[in-house]
């Protein structure tokens, strides 16, 4: 599996968009099927991210379509685009 003790496998090589979206439910902490946040923030401390207030703000804000303040679950394509773009992480489509 891509995904270890919540460090997704992209620091040392690719991971599957699956696995992100897989690995990013993971910090859905009310299980409501959106990333708040919070949510994101934890994500992105989480792969020790710096400024990962600023950055789950800019992530929320650039993914989230509708504009009510979660990534939904089709939204989550954006936030990947967000991942590889801001985030350095690298998200293959397999």
């Amino acid at each position: 599996m891509a995904i270890r003790n919540a460090t997704p496998r992209s620091l040392e090589g690719d991971m599957t968009v699956d696995e992100f979206k897989e690995w990013l439910k993971r910090f859905d902490t009310d299980r409501d099927g959106r990333i708040s946040r919070e949510e994101l923030k934890r994500a992105i401390r989480s792969i020790r991210g710096r400024f990962s207030g600023w950055k789950s703000k800019r992530g929320i804000k650039y993914s989230d379509a509708d504009g009510n303040g979660f990534i939904d679950e089709d939204e989550f394509d954006n936030l990947v685009d967000f991942a590889q773009k801001s985030l350095g992480l690298k998200i293959v489509s397999f």
